[in-house]
C-alpha cells in the first residue's frame, strides 16, 4: 500500500471514530460533566500508551515546552472552549464553527509553510463542504441564535485544533509517535487539572462498572484517544496537516448516520443534501491542493 493512501486511511478511519463520540459523549452526560469525560479519556489514554511504550526519556526544556504547546491546544483548549461554548449558544453553532477548523488550519498554513498554500479549488471545496455541515447541523431550521461569547468559544476550538495541528506537522519524524502522543496526552492531563479542579471534578469508580458508562468511556478513552490520536499524528506527517484537517468536514456526516442508528434520530431531506454537499467539497477540495510529500515519509 503506498503511503499516502495509507495515511488518508488513518485519517478517515479518525474521523469515523470521532463522529461517532459526539454520540457517545452525549449518553454519558447524563450522569458526567464534559471536564469529567475528558479528564477520565485521556488518563485512560495515557496510561495505556505508557503501558505500550513505557520509555521514559530525559528531558529537555525546548522539546518539553512544544509538548506542552501540543497538549495545551489539541486537548485542553480544543475540548474546554467547545463544551463550554455548548452551554451558551446552539449546538448546531457550536458544530458548525468548530468544523471551521480545515479553513483556520488552510489558512493558518498559507502563512506559516511553504509547501501547503491556499489553491481556489481548495478555497471552493471548504465551503462547499461547510455549507453542507450548516446544513447537517441546523437540519433545517431557519432560526438562529447567536451569542457572542458561545459562538467566539466555539470559534476558538476550531483554532485550537488548526493550531495543534500546523505544531504536530513541525514535530516531523523526530519523535516516535507512541511517545508523542504519550507526551500530548501527559501536557493535556496537566492543564486540563486546573480547570478540573475550577469545575468540581468527582471521580466515581461505581460508574466504570456501569457497562453503558463503562463501555462508553472505554471507547473514548482506548479508541478514540489512543489510538485515533496515534494514527492522526501519524498519517499527518505523511499527507500533511491541510488535506488531513479537511477530512473533518465529514464529521457532522458521520455522527448524523450515528444518531440515526443508535439514537432512533431522523435524516431529513436537508439533512441528506448537506451530507451530498459535504462529500462533494471534500472530494473537491481533497484534489484541489499539489503537496509534496516524500519529505514526510521514510
Amino acid at each position: 500500500m503506498k503511503p499516502e493512501l495509507k495515511g488518508h486511511l488513518m485519517v478517515l478511519f479518525c474521523i469515523v471514530v470521532w463522529g461517532i463520540t459526539f454520540v457517545s459523549t452525549k449518553i454519558l452526560l447524563e450522569w458526567r460533566s464534559p471536564v469529567e469525560i475528558a479528564l477520565d479519556r485521556f488518563v485512560l489514554a495515557y496510561g495505556l500508551l505508557f503501558l505500550l511504550h513505557p520509555v521514559i526519556k530525559k528531558p529537555q526544556w525546548r522539546e518539553e515546552v512544544f509538548f506542552c504547546g501540543l497538549g495545551l491546544f489539541g486537548v485542553t483548549l480544543y475540548f474546554l472552549t467547545e463544551n463550554i461554548a455548548l452551554q451558551y449558544t446552539q449546538a448546531s453553532s457550536v458544530g458548525l464553527l468548530v468544523s471551521s477548523a480545515p479553513l483556520l488550519t488552510a489558512f493558518f498554513a498559507h502563512f506559516t509553510t511553504h509547501d501547503e498554500k491556499l489553491s481556489p479549488r481548495l478555497i471552493v471545496g471548504s465551503l462547499v463542504a461547510l455549507f453542507g455541515v450548516a446544513l447537517v447541523m441546523f437540519n433545517g431550521s431557519v432560526i438562529l441564535k447567536l451569542n457572542p461569547l458561545g459562538d467566539i468559544l466555539a470559534l476558538s476550538a476550531g483554532a485550537a485544533w488548526a493550531v495543534y495541528c500546523l505544531l504536530l506537522k513541525r514535530a516531523g519524524q523526530r519523535y516516535g509517535y507512541l511517545y508523542l502522543t504519550r507526551q500530548v496526552f501527559f501536557y493535556g492531563i496537566v492543564t486540563l487539572l486546573p480547570a478540573a479542579w475550577w469545575m468540581n471534578y468527582r471521580f466515581d469508580f461505581a460508574l466504570w462498572l456501569d457497562p453503558l458508562q463503562g463501555g462508553n468511556m472505554l471507547f473514548l478513552g482506548v479508541v478514540a484517544s489512543a489510538l485515533c490520536f496515534v494514527a492522526w499524528n501519524k498519517a499527518l506527517g505523511i499527507i500533511g496537516a491541510v488535506k488531513a484537517s479537511n477530512y473533518i468536514y465529514l464529521i457532522p456526516l458521520i455522527t448524523m448516520l450515528t444518531a440515526v442508528a443508535v439514537l432512533g434520530e431522523r435524516i431529513t431531506v436537508v439533512g441528506a443534501a448537506g451530507a451530498a454537499l459535504i462529500l462533494l467539497g471534500v472530494y473537491y477540495a481533497e484534489h484541489g491542493m499539489k503537496m509534496p510529500t516524500s519529505k514526510y515519509i521514510k
